[in-house]
C-alpha cells in the first residue's frame, strides 16, 4: 500500500478517536480546548482526503504539508489535556497515534519536496 494510502486510512480511523475523546471530554465538562482538538484532529484526515485528489505534485505537497501542520497541533492540545489533567483519558493511545502520523506526514512531505527539486 503507498504512503498517502496509509496515512488516508490512519488519519481517518484517528479522526474517528478524536470524536471518542470530545465526547469523553464534554462528559468531564471540558468545552473549550476540546473544540480546538476535534478541529485539528479531523482536519488531518480532510487534508490527507484533498491532497490525494490534487491536481498537481505541488498541490499535494501544499494539502499533505497542511496535514502535517494540523498533525503538530493536534499533539498539542492532546499534551495540553494531559499535563493539566483537566480531562481524565488514556493519552498514550492518542500521543503514540499522533506521533505515528506526524512522522508519516513528516516523511511524505519531505520526499515530495525532494521530488519536486529534483525535477
Amino acid at each position: 500500500m503507498k504512503p498517502e494510502n496509509t496515512i488516508r486510512d490512519k488519519s481517518f480511523d484517528f479522526a474517528l478517536m478524536i470524536i471518542e475523546l470530545f465526547k469523553i471530554c464534554k462528559s468531564q465538562n471540558e468545552f473549550v480546548i476540546s473544540k480546538q482538538l476535534l478541529r485539528s484532529g479531523t482536519s488531518i484526515g480532510a487534508n490527507v482526503q484533498e491532497a490525494t485528489a490534487g491536481f498537481s505534485k505541488k498541490d499535494f505537497l501544499y494539502k499533505m504539508a497542511i496535514a502535517s501542520k494540523e498533525a503538530r497541533e493536534t499533539q498539542y492540545w492532546i499534551l495540553l489535556l494531559s499535563k493539566s489533567k483537566l480531562v481524565v483519558f488514556n493519552e498514550e493511545k492518542y500521543l503514540t497515534e499522533i506521533q505515528s502520523i506526524v512522522n508519516i506526514l513528516t516523511s511524505i512531505v519531505k520526499t515530495t519536496s525532494e521530488n519536486l527539486n529534483n525535477t
